[in-house]
């Protein structure tokens, strides 16, 4: 049997979204059987970088600083020119939202250059992708501590929302940094579980476009995706969200890249999360996505 399906014509004047009509689907995994119900997700599940701190910058800056350098001595010495490293359009194609080794190896390939892989023990700047993954890691430390970590305060105060509504949230991250930037930011305490690289290291999960570091989360919460929301600025994000068939993704776009985030699955897209009006405003978006 199909979704049941109740209309009004028009939202109340002065709703977070007015002249968009309520549905409800009796069997959309987010409604009550009773439309009156307001709408609570089990679990708010999100990314790190981007989305609650202030920290892509950081890593782009980092990994020009490890890119650049090394195409320049590579190119002097196999007499070739390689074009840099650049934060548009590179940092978003290549290494955005996925684990430190993978994105070294990935911006690498889409300059025609394949290295060994080595070894996550091998020396900060050793020619393998672990080898230069280390280095990034070294220059990222670097300039964090010199800059600190700021936060998105829109963020920040929606989490706060989440768990003064019982909202169970979440952090998940490609990043072996995560617990040390939330330590620094002070907001450690917001996130009732984080999964991250060293997380998924342990577990041997697999890192973002696949769901793992997503579903673990939810696993820790004892939530189930399909009632729960990720929320992401990265298309590899949006991707591992859609995979994890969570009940709805949310995308940030702090780039100029919501088409692109649409087009990899985000069911939403906002510049931020400030846009979304709190928690009334969350879960009305969430009303109108359970309209389809």
């Amino acid at each position: 049997m199909g979704p049941w399906i109740f209309f009004l014509e028009n939202a109340k004047e002065g709703c977070s979204f007015p002249g968009i009509g309520y549905f409800c689907f009796y069997n959309h995994p987010f409604m009550s059987p009773s439309c009156s119900k307001k709408f609570d997700p089990e679990a708010v599940i999100f990314d790190l970088d981007g989305v609650i701190t202030r920290t892509a910058r950081v890593h782009s800056q980092a990994w020009e600083q490890l890119f650049n350098p090394y195409l320049e001595q590579r190119g002097k010495r196999l007499g070739k020119t390689y074009r840099p490293f650049r934060h548009d359009p590179d940092y978003l194609n290549y290494v955005d939202g996925k684990p430190r080794y993978e994105g070294v190896d990935s911006f690498l390939r889409s300059r025609d250059i394949v290295i060994p892989w080595g070894f996550p023990g091998d020396p900060p700047g050793m020619e393998t992708v672990c080898g230069l993954g280390n280095r990034k890691n070294e220059l990222f430390r670097s300039v964090l501590q010199k800059e600190g970590v700021e936060t998105f305060s829109s963020t920040i105060d929606l989490v706060r929302e989440l768990l003064e509504n019982g909202v169970a949230t979440g952090v998940a991250s490609s990043s072996k940094n995560c617990r040390e930037i939330l330590q620094a930011a002070g907001i450690e305490k917001l996130f009732q579980t984080r999964v991250d690289g060293e997380v998924s290291a342990e577990l041997n999960l697999k890192g973002k476009p696949e769901p793992d570091i997503f579903l673990k989360a939810c696993e820790n919460l004892g939530a189930d995706p399909g009632k729960s929301i990720v929320v992401e600025d990265a298309v590899s994000g949006i991707q591992a969200g859609k995979k994890g068939k969570f009940g709805l993704v949310i995308g940030i776009a702090r780039e100029n890249n919501r088409e692109e985030l649409r087009r990899n699955g985000a069911d939403v897209v906002v510049g931020d999360m400030s846009e979304i009006g709190g928690m009334e405003g969350f879960r009305e978006l969430i009303r109108r996505h359970a309209s389809g």
